[in-house]
């Protein structure tokens, strides 16, 4: 892993005994980075995939087992056309390019949403990109793509309806643990630390059960801009906080 001079302090700092297991990103600001340097749009989401890239291999590399990205939500849809159009297209050529690699470095890959809303040929992409590395026992990257916590939990109390008219559960078993296991995450535990770039203060329906005692941490840096210097700095205020989880 090469890291600049910054990066370099700043990982010196970091307590490598206490990182947090799981870290979820909401990736935003591509658009708007892509306005102040008058480009198309697109240039923006590429730029965003390059950010993506730095961040999974230092994540892989310092550690951290589980990483989660809000790659892209249900709300998207209302996007224009053919912005939509060039997100589907860089995840399927990412994944196509990628699966390889993801496997040499030992990443599982998991997507996470309502995978019967895409496209064909990005289903296609996925479903092969996931056998492919299903054996990888390195960090699992789980991919949100057409992904609503709302709908999550919506359909989570539907399975659970469904299973306990049919008796496979009984209505008195139904805790935490159980509904936990009804969502896309149910194969991951609850994110540690959330990061969001580009100074929005919300988590815009994402992973609204799981997070209930995860760690915040707001940047103003946009994601075409995020690298290993600010997963770091995440990391390092996430080490400075008491976590209680509701106790004293």
């Amino acid at each position: 892993m090469k890291l600049s001079k910054k990066a370099k302090e700043l990982y010196d700092q970091i307590d490598i005994d206490r990182l947090p297991r799981h870290i979820a990103i909401i990736m935003d600001g591509n658009r708007r980075w892509a306005k102040k340097r008058k480009l198309p749009v697109a240039m923006g989401h590429k730029a965003g995939v390059d950010a993506f890239k730095r961040t999974l291999e230092t994540a892989r590399a310092i550690g951290i087992k589980y990483l989660t990205v809000y790659a892209f939500s249900s709300e998207n849809w209302s996007r224009a056309e053919k912005e939509v159009s060039v997100l589907m297209r860089f995840f399927k050529f990412y994944t196509r390019n990628e699966t390889k690699n993801m496997r040499r470095t030992g990443i599982k890959l998991r997507i996470i949403g309502d995978m019967d809303g895409l496209p064909e040929s990005v289903r296609k992409e996925f479903i092969r990109a996931m056998d492919y590395t299903k054996d990888c026992n390195g960090l699992v990257l789980s991919l949100a793509v057409n992904y609503g916590s709302r709908k999550e939990i919506i359909t989570a109390v539907k399975n659970i309806s469904e299973d306990a008219l049919s008796k496979k559960i009984s209505v008195d078993g139904i805790d935490n643990e159980l509904f936990s296991k009804y969502l896309y995450t149910a194969d991951s535990p609850d994110p540690d630390l959330m990061i969001r770039t580009s100074n929005e203060l919300r988590i815009s329906n994402f992973l609204l059960w799981q997070s209930a005692y995860t760690e915040f941490y707001f940047t103003e840096v946009l994601w075409p801009d995020f690298g290993a210097e600010e997963i770091f700095k995440a990391i390092l205020e996430y080490q400075k906080r008491d976590r209680r989880f509701g106790g004293p």
